[in-house]
């Protein structure tokens, strides 16, 4: 398995490790893609991982999917009922099971999977929860409704998970400094962890090709990238207005994701009223050598995210030599802005039309230059090389 231009040294003694997480689909965002990478950045190095998830066997992703898609054994324990995700099956299954591991990793926060894990495992397996940016203030000045439910389940419940754990896991610098702001208690240790993509698979070329294939009006055209989830807090609204202000007539906009919440239509009629619908493809979610070939077809990849723990989507662009154009609220930003591998704005329209605008006005050369160090920052930063072994140290098993 091909894991980055660095692989990571071998262990000295394997180590059989479970992450419990509410759902491996992969319309579920970065938690869920975030498992699949540090699986395989984990048996890369000679340990040894299972999955325990709240996905039922039979549903949409089913479990022989879960496992061809994760590259190990998943033991689907659902359904979890609504969006808090309760099932009588985990607990029992994470006791029964817990001797057969050295330590669990606990994915997302605010569910019952947490609930159960901590039951299960406290003074029992170490283990840790990644938070995958679940703790970030943005949430509490964004939704304050919301945010008072949270803090009456977090004096219950969450705030137990987090401290009985052996560490909370972070990905950036930025999150450890703000994590769990405006929640009281919080004696949990923070740990960061390298984290990043585990790149791209197969021949570029002939990726660029699978992607151009199946989206032929854009073979021969010039475009900027998004490709997350098709959410409000991507900033997918002020993306397309930047671009109606900015973007220079030949160049196009691919957007590419999931619209979970319904919202594509309302893009579209803002696009049409910008004049620039004819511009714009709506590809829906890319996989595998599409996925990989939009990146290699594009002349940058740009999310003007308004909050982005990480940007698993901005590691990859950065694996296949694509400039990033981000947002200040992507946590990664300041750090790829800093080794000048992309560019960096406000989270506002204006803040956007300057990312379109700068990199425009940049010659071939310049942004050859950026495609160099952008994939040279991918390999020093985001290739997971030390993530297993980071891990392990957070479990005390290193």
């Amino acid at each position: 398995m091909y894991l980055s231009d660095h692989s990571s040294r071998p262990i000295e003694q394997p180590m059989r490790l479970l992450h419990v997480i509410r759902t491996l689909h992969p319309d579920a965002g970065g938690p869920s893609e975030s498992v699949r990478m540090f699986a395989l950045a984990q048996q890369s190095v000679g340990n040894v991982v299972e999955v325990a998830t709240l996905d039922a066997p039979g549903s949409g992703s089913n479990l022989d999917a879960l496992q061809h898609r994760m590259q190990c054994q998943v033991h689907a324990l659902g359904p979890g009922a609504g969006t808090y995700g309760f099932s009588a099956r985990l607990e029992p299954w994470l006791v029964a099971n817990r001797h057969r591991f050295d330590g669990a990793i606990v994915d997302g926060v605010w569910q019952y999977h947490g609930v159960a894990a901590r039951r299960a495992f406290a003074g029992k397996l170490p283990y840790v929860v990644f938070s995958h940016g679940m703790l970030d203030p943005y949430f509490m000045r964004r939704f304050p409704l919301k945010h008072l439910k949270k803090l009456a389940y977090w004096m219950v419940e969450e705030r137990r998970n987090l401290n009985q754990a052996n560490a909370v896991c972070m990905t950036s610098q930025e999150e450890v400094r703000t994590a769990g702001e405006g929640f009281p208690f919080c004696r949990f240790e923070r740990v960061l962890v390298p984290f990043g993509s585990a790149g791209p698979e197969g021949d570029p070329a002939a990726q660029r090709e699978a992607f151009l294939r199946a989206w032929p009006e854009l073979a021969g055209k010039q475009f900027l990238l998004f490709l997350g989830r098709i959410h409000p807090k991507k900033g997918c609204d002020l993306l397309i207005e930047a671009f109606a202000r900015a973007a220079a007539p030949e160049m196009r906009l691919v957007m590419a994701g999931p619209d979970e919440v319904g919202w594509t239509a309302e893009l579209r009629s803002k696009a049409e009223q910008l004049g620039i619908a004819g511009r714009i493809t709506w590809t829906g979610m890319l996989r595998g050598d599409e996925k990989w070939g939009s990146f290699y077809a594009a002349e940058a990849f740009i999310l003007p995210s308004h909050q982005e723990n990480f940007g698993i989507a901005v590691a990859d662009a950065m694996a296949c030599g694509l400039v990033p154009l981000v947002s200040d609220k992507v946590n990664i930003a300041a750090e790829i802005a800093g080794d000048d591998a992309g560019l960096m704005e406000t989270d506002t329209v204006e803040g956007t039309a300057r990312l379109i605008a700068r990199f425009q006005a940049m010659s071939e050369d310049e942004r050859g230059e950026m495609r160099r160090v952008a994939k040279a920052c991918y390999q020093r930063r985001y290739s997971l090389a030390d993530s297993p072994h980071a891990v392990n140290r957070a479990l005390g098993l290193e």
